[in-house]
């Protein structure tokens, strides 16, 4: 009866071990931990923004996929890797919180939204020089 309790909860724990594993995880991050993070590294990073907006400025190696533009967006995403982390950020932080949710529910694993935007990004960056 123990060796069997014992079963039953080995089994138990390794379910949920695997299950943790297949969890997606989203981190809102700083605009030093995204310096730290992207800029100068090979990372799948996402520009959020619309034509006009990606066309006054972007950051670092950025692919833009317009948001705004779902059909697109959806195909566009399924180009990259849903186990490599993804790097996404927008004007100030409401598109890319809603893509966010939205990357999670199509698989991606890891997903870093720079919640403070282009705006931020633009702003600190000339201060910074």
């Amino acid at each position: 009866m123990i060796k069997k309790t014992y079963y039953i909860a080995f089994l138990i724990l390794i379910s949920l071990s695997c299950a943790s594993e297949d969890k997606a995880s989203v981190s809102v991050i700083t605009f030093e931990e995204f310096q730290k993070q992207v800029i100068g590294k090979d990372v799948q990073l996402i520009d959020l923004r619309t034509d006009k907006e990606y066309n006054q400025g972007t950051i670092d190696d950025a692919v833009q996929m317009n948001f705004f533009e779902k059909d697109t967006f959806l195909k566009q995403i399924e180009t990259l890797d849903k186990k490599k982390s993804i790097y996404i950020y927008c004007h100030s932080g409401g598109r890319s919180s809603r893509a966010s949710k939205l990357l999670q529910e199509k698989g991606f694993q890891k997903i870093y939204d720079y919640s403070g935007g282009y705006s931020e990004w633009s702003l600190k960056s000339k201060l910074e020089k």
